[in-house]
């Protein structure tokens, strides 16, 4: 059963229960109210009949009537206050009764009392109202007044009530069936959207959101489950986005693998088949030698790049800048002499958080481009002032067109002039992900022919 349909039956039940147990309340305690009045009223009427009958009956000549003058002179006198209504007793004989009815039990001691007393019969469909009590008079005769009235007309209007509440509850009550069943589809329909967006994103449609706009709970609700679908698409994007990346990485490392693998399995079928003079053999042995040393460096500097992603275990510490350069200047120093190229440096920036070894590996991936891009005696520069650190030289250059793809895993601009010099395309990429680590990126100027600076930018400037 839909949630929507049993709010609205709980809701309907409460509703017709409270309403039809409160109306029934208030219809019942409507007719003791009128049942009472009218029984008041007739007391009242009761006790002001009395009060001129018991001065009627104290008519001194009464006495010496006769037997048929007395009872013609009761009946005078039932008639002038109410010939229907009451009935006359003394004792336990029944002086006049011009009713209708017959009173059972005429000596009844209920009826002797100064305080009026009333029941009320039913008779076959009707009611009846049975009131009496004792006239005082200044005689020596006790006479007792009884009033008998139809009060039928109480209880048919009582019915009446009854009957009328009963088809404006019915018609109420449909109404409100109607109504609240409406209104709780309404309600609810802020959570159908979020069931039907919920039922979308599992299937993968990762861009479909909730469209709730109200400003309840549902709303808020509706708000945090949009929030949570786009950390989730935003998450899923990112995911597929490196899965591509890594693909395309394995990829090209693929290929860059098969030229030197290639080449050693030349060499070696050569060695292993062909009788080859001594100088033949050691230049083919020193060609399987320089290809397993590109095989080493293409998985070195994959794996390096690979624990960039994968690795949350950096170490932060405050490292002096001018000491950075020192080790790259020294780890570089064999490389710069056999191009004899002049490699200075200059440090104006203060002690940065940074991590010492990536950092190194970062300046020393860019010293090194630098290298291989660069004619034989010319320079390097290395500078770092400020919020930025700057690694500039006078070489071949890149196309503009080029640069913003040359921090790409594997893209080489030159791929003859970068396999010759030992390049697997994989440096600059290193970088990117270094400098995105600590919050900072690089910057490329450069052009064919104009040498390039590239500068690693901190986000504090």
């Amino acid at each position: 059963m839909r949630l929507w349909t049993k709010m609205s039956l709980i809701t309907t039940a409460a509703l017709l229960v409270s309403v039809g147990i409160s109306g029934g309340a208030v219809i019942y305690h409507s007719a003791l109210y009128n049942r009472e009045t009218t029984i008041e009223n007739y007391r009242q009427q009761l006790k002001s009949t009395m009060y001129a009958v018991g001065n009627e009956l104290e008519y001194e000549p009464l006495q010496n009537f006769s037997d048929v003058a007395e009872n013609s002179y009761y009946n005078y006198v039932i008639r002038k206050y109410g010939a229907s209504t009451y009935i006359l007793i003394e004792g336990e004989q029944v002086l006049c009764n011009l009713t209708p009815f017959e009173l059972l039990n005429p000596g009844d001691e209920r009826w002797g009392s100064l305080e009026a007393y009333s029941i009320v019969q039913k008779i076959e469909d009707r009611y009846i109202l049975v009131m009496g009590s004792r006239i005082q008079t200044a005689g020596q005769r006790e006479y007792k007044l009884v009033l008998v009235r139809d009060i039928s007309s109480i209880y048919e209007d009582i019915r009446t009530q009854a009957f009328f509440y009963v088809l404006i509850y019915l018609a109420a009550a449909l109404a409100a069936v109607i109504l609240v069943f409406l209104m709780s589809r309404k309600a609810l329909k802020p959570l159908r959207e979020l069931q039907h967006a919920a039922q979308d994103i599992s299937k993968g449609r990762l861009a479909r959101r909730a469209d709730v706009h109200t400003s309840d709970e549902i709303g808020e609700m509706a708000a945090a489950f949009n929030g949570m679908a786009e950390q989730i698409e935003n998450q899923v994007t990112e995911l597929s986005l490196e899965s591509e990346r890594r693909r395309q990485m394995l990829g090209s490392l693929t290929h860059e693998m098969k030229t030197p693998m290639t080449s050693i399995m030349g060499y070696a079928d050569s060695l292993l088949h062909v009788n080859l003079k001594e100088e033949q053999k050691e230049r083919a042995l020193q060609h399987i030698y320089e290809e397993c040393g590109r095989l080493e460096r293409i998985s070195s500097k994959l794996m390096s790049l690979i624990g960039m992603y994968d690795n949350d275990s950096i170490y932060m510490e405050e490292v002096d800048i001018s000491d950075l350069f020192s080790a790259v200047a020294e780890i570089e120093e064999n490389n710069l002499k056999k191009k004899n190229i002049t490699f200075s440096y200059s440090c104006k920036m203060e002690k940065r958080i940074l991590d010492k070894d990536l950092m190194i590996s970062l300046l020393t991936n860019l010293v090194d481009n630098a290298i291989k891009a660069s004619d034989n005696g010319s320079d390097i520069y290395m500078e770092a002032k400020e919020n930025i650190i700057t690694v500039r030289d006078s070489g071949c250059g890149i196309p503009e067109d080029e640069i913003s793809r040359v921090t790409e895993a594997f893209y080489m601009v030159d791929k003859a002039r970068s396999r010759k010099a030992g390049g697997c395309g994989l440096g600059l990429a290193i970088c990117g992900k270094i400098a995105e680590l600590h919050g900072a990126e690089i910057e490329i100027k450069s052009g064919k022919g104009a040498g390039t600076e590239v500068s690693i930018v901190f986000g504090d400037r």
